[in-house]
């Protein structure tokens, strides 16, 4: 079987969804966020969590442009961690945004958050 599946994405979903309103939110490339940020015109120190939770609630697993198998994160801080991608469109963005994040524990690691390119 493929991975992930339909039901893995719902639930990887609604698990990021409980992590962004229990748990905390690391950005794992604080600066790139920041230009992205910019760019949607948002500011991340206030509507950060706002934001992702319009993603979150709106992504759906035909959202799902992440690898397949999920591609396993390099990076030190979320090494072999798997890697959840969606593009979706929301009322706040004129453009689709693609986002990708990582969740470990109660923690939610975003990668990227960005206009669709």
């Amino acid at each position: 079987m493929t991975r992930p599946t339909h039901k893995e994405l719902n639930n990887k979903l609604k698990q990021a969804l409980s992590v962004l309103m229990n748990g905390q939110v690391f950005l794992l490339n604080q600066a790139a966020l920041a230009v992205d940020a910019l760019e949607l015109e948002y500011r991340i120190e206030t509507e950060l969590k706002k934001v992702l939770h319009e993603l979150l609630e709106n992504a759906t697993p035909v959202d799902y442009k992440g690898n397949r198998p999920p591609q396993r994160s390099y990076e030190q801080d979320i090494s072999g961690l798997d890697l959840f991608a969606f593009t979706v469109s929301i009322d706040r963005f004129s453009e689709p945004v693609y986002f990708k994040f990582s969740i470990s524990e109660n923690v939610l690691w975003l990668v990227s958050l960005h206009k669709n390119r």
